[in-house]
Parts: C-alpha cells; structure tokens; sequence
C-alpha cells in the first residue's frame, strides 16, 4: 500500500494553494482513501489518517465516519494512538450520540493507568464531552484522582469534577471531603481549578455555600491565598505585566464575592484585604484594571463598609478617564448600576461622566446619557439640563427620542418654577420635536393651561418660534393651540416676563393659514390650526368674516378630518352662532389624572388607543390571571382592563400567553398581573335570543378572513330595541383535506367601543367546507363611530401550529350608523 501524505503534507499544500479551503475534488478523493484504509483495517496508518480527519472536520467537511477509529485509537496501548484517539472524540462524538458509551470501560481503565498522562487524557475527555450516564459510571475514579499528591492529575481532575457537577448535581457530596485539602496546595493549577470547583457548588447549592462559610471557614482561606499573591515578590512562573497569577486573583475575587453576599460575618472578614487589593494593584496595564474591576464588584456585591464602596466608586472614576473605549464602557456601565445605592458618591465624578457625552463611540455616550439622567435631582437641574439640552442639539438622530423622553421625565419631576419647565419642553420640541413621544403635546398643553400667569410669556414665545418654520410638528401643534385659546393676549402685549411683541390679528391668522397650507404640516396638525382659527373668531373682533372664508373653504377638503371639522364650524356660524361664544370660550384649568395603571398614551392621529374586552370562558375552566394582561398588548393598550378570554377549556392555559409571542408582555418581571376588580360590563344584562329579533334587513354578510383554505364571514343584526348594539355572527369554513383542531378567534375594538365574545359552537372547523364554526360577537357602539376591529386566529393544521393577525376596516355602514 503506498505510504499515506501526512497532516503536515496536507496542510502545506493549503498553504501553497494561497486558499483557505483545499480543492473539493481533492478532498473527496482523500476522504475515500481513508474510507478504504478503515475498511482494509490498516493498523499502521490509523493513527495518521484520523489526524487528517481531525483536519478536514477542523475545515468544515463531514467527518463522522471516523467516531469507531478514535475509539480502536483509544483502546490501543501506545500513547499516540491514545492522544489523537482522546482528541478525536472530544471533536467528533458528544452525549447525543450512543457511541461515546462505547468508550466508558476505555475511559475507567485510563483513569486507573499508571501514567498520569494517560490519565490526563482520560480526565480531559470526561470533562469535555462527558454524558450524566458516564459521569455517573466514572465520578468515583474522578473523587480518587482528586485526592492524589499528583498536582498535573488534581487541577484535571478538579476540572473534570466541575463537568461531573454540571451534569449529576446530586454527586455533589461526593466531592466534599476531597475539597478539604485542595486551596493547602502550592500548585498555582491546583488553586485556579479548586477555586472554580469551590465556586460551582456554592452556586448551585445553598447547602453547601453555608457548610463553606461556617463549617469550612472558606473565607480566611481565600483571604490568605489573596494576601500572599499581592505581597509576593516576583516570581516569573506566574507574573503577567507585573502582577502575581492575575487569573488566579480574579477568580478568588469572585467566590469572595458568592461567599460575602447577604452574609455579614464574611463580608467582614473579607474588607480588609479588598481594601488592600483595591489600594496595591497597578493601574497602567489592563491586568490590573481587570483585577480591580473584579474587587469593585465584589465590594458593592457584599455587605462593605461604605468608606469601602466610596473607594470601589472613586476606582470607577479613574477608570471613566482612561484612554481605552472598554474600561471607560464598563466604568459607566458598573456606575449605572451602583448610583441608585450610593448616589452621593457617584454625584462626585458628574463632570466627568458628563464629558463623556462628547465622546466619539456611541456606546458609551448611550451609557453616558442613561447615568447622566440617574443623576439629575433638585439641586442640579438647572446644570444637567443644560448639559443634557446641549447634547440633545449636537447627538445622533438614534439618541434624540430616548434623551427628549429623559428631559421631559426629569423637567417634570424637578422643575424648580412652571417658566423653567416651559422653557425646557419648548426648547426639546424645537430642537427634536419630531422624535418627542406623542404624549409630549397634551402633557406641555396642560402644563401651559395650569399656568395661568403663563400665558401672555408662553404664547409669545411659541408664536416667535414658529414663525416661517413648520418642520416640527409637535411644537406647531402646541403653538396652534396656544394662539387659539390665547391670541388675544399675543395682540394685546400683556406679557411682563419679557419684552412684548407688535402683533396685530391678520398676522396671528396668516401664521394659522400658512400653517394649514404648508406641505410640510401633518393633517392632525392641521386640524390643531383650523380649530384654533375657530376659537379665534370669539378673541378677534374685527376678522370674523376672514375667519368664516377660511373656514368654509375647508368644507370640500379631501382630508375627511378637516372637511368634518370645517363643515360643523361652518353649522356653527350659520344655526347656532348664539352659542359660538359659550362653546369656544377658554379652557379652565385642567386636572391631571391619576390612574392605578399607566397612563394613557395619545395617538399622533388623535385617536385614542383602543382597548380588549372579552367575555367569560366557560365554567370548565378558570382563567390564568396573566392572561387578561397579555391580551391588552392585542392593539397597543396600556390601560389595565379587564379580559377575559373565550378560548375553550383544553386551550385556557396558553391562549394568552401566545399573544406574549407576537405582541410583548406587559408584566415582564414574571409577577402575578394584579387583581382588578370586572366591571359590569354594558351587555352583560342582554341575553342573545329576545333582544335580537328585530333584524334590521339588507346588512350585506362581509369576508373579514381568507387565507390558507380558512375562510371567515361576517354576519350582520341590528336591535330596534337599542340601536347602539351591533350582534355579529362569525362563520369559520375550512376547504382543505384535513380539520382545523383548537381554534380560538381573538378580538379587539378601541376603547370607545364596548365588545363582548360569547363561546363558539366547537373548536374544530370540519374540512372539504362540510360544516362551520360559528362565534356570536356583541359590540356597542353608542357614539355610532366606523366599526374597526382586529382579530387573531389560533388554530392547529396539519400537525403544525397556526396563527395569524388581521384587521377588519370593510364593515358596511349599515352595521354601525
């Protein structure tokens, strides 16, 4: 048989291809030469051609017809075999596979072999890639190894009993006795692996984490390791850039820091050589700073003294002034989690967390901006703000929304006087208005309308803002509205604040018409200036008839909302101009809601959110109280309502927490939602039979759903009883060649609609379209608003899990007018 290329051979010809791949045909042809030699069962070649294997998996190529070779390679009796035998396994074999039980017996065998190399091998490969199965099988020979006076066979075997505990956690006792001894050792190895042995089971076991503390003593002991690798000279085995075993110093730092937490009698014993190591360790090299970056988190992470925690800070400080991008990310990141214990302390390093507003990297100026605003409190609104304002003209269009939203949160949380807060809000909406959340309009609009003495100051000052620039929308809604309800004290000049402006009412009105013009305003904009026009014709006396022009030209805009508007403006001026001056009159003074949930979030369409009201499931089954939070998310709600959900009794346990996959929990913490009390719900008192005979006829039957052989029809009634109440059948046809299984049909109206889902007829929809699933719906609708609705469908197909959202808009008019 000619002689087979070795690893080398192969990997020099890559190299001299100038490609990292060698060529496909080439390697095919290789793979069926080793193919051949397995079968041939050439023992003198095996060793090399499963190192080229190792290569060509390394490379990407399918390999698995080489896991027996490694296990022939590890049943020889030379250690050669034995090596690549070893390494073959832990790269082509894992616990998934039956094979590597083959290997089990080969492994015990090792683990007693009298060289510790072969040994070494054996416990390399446990650790690796070691099942429960044969931890189980092999844990004993592993606790036996760990009590030897070999130190090349304890740090293995200390790694490979960490491998044990991850996959059987109840041997974890069996490793106790040998643990005694370990940190005793003068082996740097031995002391690295026994701490990482130490720190898995005080992680994973509470038991043992107290036997540690009070039994063992731990905590002295690491104590003394720490203080003899600080006060140890130089030894050249271990220093990296001038410090000793900074691997084995971090890893100690960090069980100092399970052992010191919630305990106050460890945390104690482990103050002074923290102090020590935060006070002795060199800053020039990153060694240290990762070492002092572990001691700063141990400290806030225990019961510390608080001059201690001072000093954590003040090294997150120093960090904050480095030149590398990494140690200044995670200064920031470490303070931001910190300030809200030790806010005084972080308050002392404010100025240079502020600086690091200007840097270039955007990952730190995010950290930056999200400490900046932890910091603001009352006595330093006034400065952060101006910094924060300054950063809001000059930062990325990413950081605009998060920084406006921070200022609007901070301004009405500390604001020293209403001028201040004014001020700051029309600043941000001149300066980023159009990345302000949608509820920055109403809130400054009410902060203005509370104001009362405000008003002259604050209209002045958005009419001055404005003038000939329309780009933010946001500050020309505001500054519509305020002209409307104060434009006459603009014309008046009644504002003491400042200097008083000239201003006469056809320049207020063009200001109004060019808004309304302008191809840069929003149609809710828009609809902000007409209003305002209106309510200007009872504050202006001698442009009421420029007033109604403008008006009525409006009436045939093809904007629907305007038209509307415009057209009852107009009714306003023709039939009931007697009460034009009652209706229009100032706004008084508005009272901020407190609700027990979040608060409402207005549109940037004006509409409001839309809420999710279901009935009750039947008596079967009881509902998840998480579920009626989650199906609030069903059209963006953030009222808390109640839901109640009509899936049938088999799908109660997961019907809400599916909508958590498409639309996002409202309770991410995990905690129970909270207990709110149901309502009487409008049409709980209407049953479905009497109330409903009355069919107001012609209602045509509309398709709201047709997709994947699932088709869905509404059907339409009307009560002459109570014209507010729509009732609408749903039939759900399936025209596949298999049944759709547990269908569950989800609903959701906005809030000014009251809607109400009684339990289908099954929740199965037969195929080949041999029968329908019906579902009965009440809405009430008393303001006789356009119906929309959205709905959801959850159902079972084929062995596969279907689901999918759509929205309704086609309802006839007949079914809602």
């Amino acid at each position: 048989m000619p002689t087979a290329a070795s690893v080398g051979d192969r990997a020099d010809e890559t190299k001299q291809s100038g490609v990292g791949r060698p060529d496909m045909n080439k390697m095919q042809k290789e793979c069926a030469a080793i193919r051949s030699s397995f079968r041939e069962e050439d023992n003198t070649y095996r060793c090399r051609n499963v190192a080229k294997l190792l290569y060509m998996h390394m490379l990407g190529y399918p390999a698995h017809f080489g896991q027996l070779e490694c296990l022939k390679l590890i049943a020889s009796q030379k250690f050669t075999d034995k090596r690549i035998g070893y390494l073959g396994a832990m790269l082509l074999l894992d616990e998934r596979q039956d094979v590597h039980l083959l290997m089990t017996n080969c492994i015990k065998n090792d683990l007693n072999h009298s060289t510790q190399y072969v040994q070494g091998l054996a416990l390399c490969t446990l650790g690796c890639m070691g099942s429960s199965e044969m931890c189980r099988d092999l844990a004993g020979e592993v606790e036996k190894l760990l009590k030897t006076s070999n130190s090349y066979l304890r740090k293995k075997a200390a790694l490979c009993a960490v491998h044990v505990i991850r996959k059987v956690p109840e041997l974890m006792e069996m490793f106790l006795p040998a643990t005694k001894n370990l940190l005793n050792e003068k082996n740097h190895g031995v002391l690295h692996t026994s701490v990482v042995l130490l720190t898995e089971m005080c992680e994973r076991s509470p038991d043992m984490l107290a036997h540690f503390r009070k039994n063992e003593k731990l905590v002295p002991q690491l104590v003394r390791i720490l203080k003899n690798l600080i006060m140890s000279g130089y030894s050249p085995e271990h220093d990296v850039s001038g410090i000793s075993d900074p691997f084995l110093q971090v890893r100690i730092l960090r069980l100092l820091r399970i052992l010191g937490r919630n305990d106050d009698d460890s945390s104690e014993a482990m103050n002074d050589i923290l102090a020590q190591v935060a006070t002795n360790t060199e800053t020039s090299k990153n060694v240290g700073n990762a070492i002092l970056y572990e001691t700063v988190l141990t400290i806030m992470d225990i019961k510390s003294e608080s001059g201690l925690r001072v000093l954590a800070i003040n090294i997150l400080g120093r960090f904050l002034l480095n030149n590398d991008k990494n140690i200044r990310y995670v200064a920031l990141t470490s303070l931001l989690k910190t300030v809200q214990t030790d806010h005084n302390a972080v308050q002392r390093h404010r100025s240079t967390i502020v600086d690091c507003l200007k840097d270039l990297d955007v990952s730190i100026k995010r950290r930056a901006m999200e400490l900046s605003f932890a910091l603001v409190n009352g006595n330093n609104i006034r400065g952060m703000m101006k910094e924060l304002l300054y950063f809001l003209d000059s930062c990325e269009p990413e950081f605009k929304a998060d920084c406006a939203s921070g200022i609007f949160l901070a301004a009405e949380k500390y604001a020293p006087s209403k001028r201040w807060h004014i001020d700051t809000i029309m600043r941000v909406l001149t300066t980023a208005g159009s990345y302000v959340r949608d509820d920055a309009v109403p809130n400054l609009i009410q902060l203005i309308t509370n104001s009362v003495e405000m008003h002259a100051y604050t209209v002045q000052k958005l009419y001055k803002a404005i003038l000939g620039d329309y780009s933010q929308q946001p500050l020309v809604q505001v500054a519509s509205w305020c002209m409307g309800e104060y434009g006459d004290l603009l014309v008046s000049g009644q504002c003491e604040e400042e200097e008083p402006i000239q201003v006469t009412e056809d320049e207020v009105l063009d200001v109004l018409e060019s808004v309304l013009i302008s191809n840069m305003t929003a149609s809710v904009t828009r609809g902000y200036a007409l209003t305002a026009i209106m309510k200007l014709s009872t504050r202006f006396a001698c442009t009421v008839n420029r007033i109604k022009k403008v008006v009525s030209v409006y009436g045939s805009s093809i904007d629907v909302e305007l038209q509307q508007r415009a057209v009852e403006y107009n009714a306003l001026f023709k039939k009931y101009d007697h009460m034009r001056s009652a209706l229009l009159e100032r706004m008084p003074v508005m009272e901020k809601l407190t609700t027990n949930g979040p608060a409402d979030v207005a549109q940037p369409n004006g509409e409001a959110e839309p809420v999710v009201l279901e009935t009750k499931p039947p008596a079967s089954g009881l509902q998840p109280t998480s579920q009626a939070n989650d199906l609030l998310d069903l059209l963006g709600s953030n009222d808390i309502t109640p839901v109640i959900s009509t899936a049938p009794p088999h799908k109660l346990a997961s019907a809400g927490g599916e909508l958590l996959d498409l639309l996002g929990d409202l309770n991410p913490t995990g905690a129970p939602a909270p207990q709110v009390p149901h309502p009487p719900f409008l049409l709980d008192g209407l049953s479905s039979q009497p109330l409903f005979n009355d069919i107001a006829a012609g209602i045509p039957t509309v398709t709201a759903y047709s997709k994947n052989g699932l088709k869905i029809d509404f059907a339409f009634e009307r009560s002459n009883t109570n014209p507010s109440i729509t009732v609408i059948t749903i039939q759900a046809a399936n025209s596949t060649e298999l049944d759709m299984t547990d269908f569950v049909f989800q609903a959701a109206v906005p809030k000014t609609f009251q809607l109400q889902l009684l339990s289908p007829s099954s929740s199965v929809i037969p195929a080949f379209n041999t029968g329908t699933l019906t579902q009965v719906i009440k809405v009430l609708n008393p303001q006789k608003q356009q119906l929309r609705m959205r709905i959801k469908l959850t159902y079972n197909h084929k062995g596969a899990a279907m689901q999918d959202l759509a929205e309704v808009n086609n309802f006839p008019p007949q079914s809602w007018q």
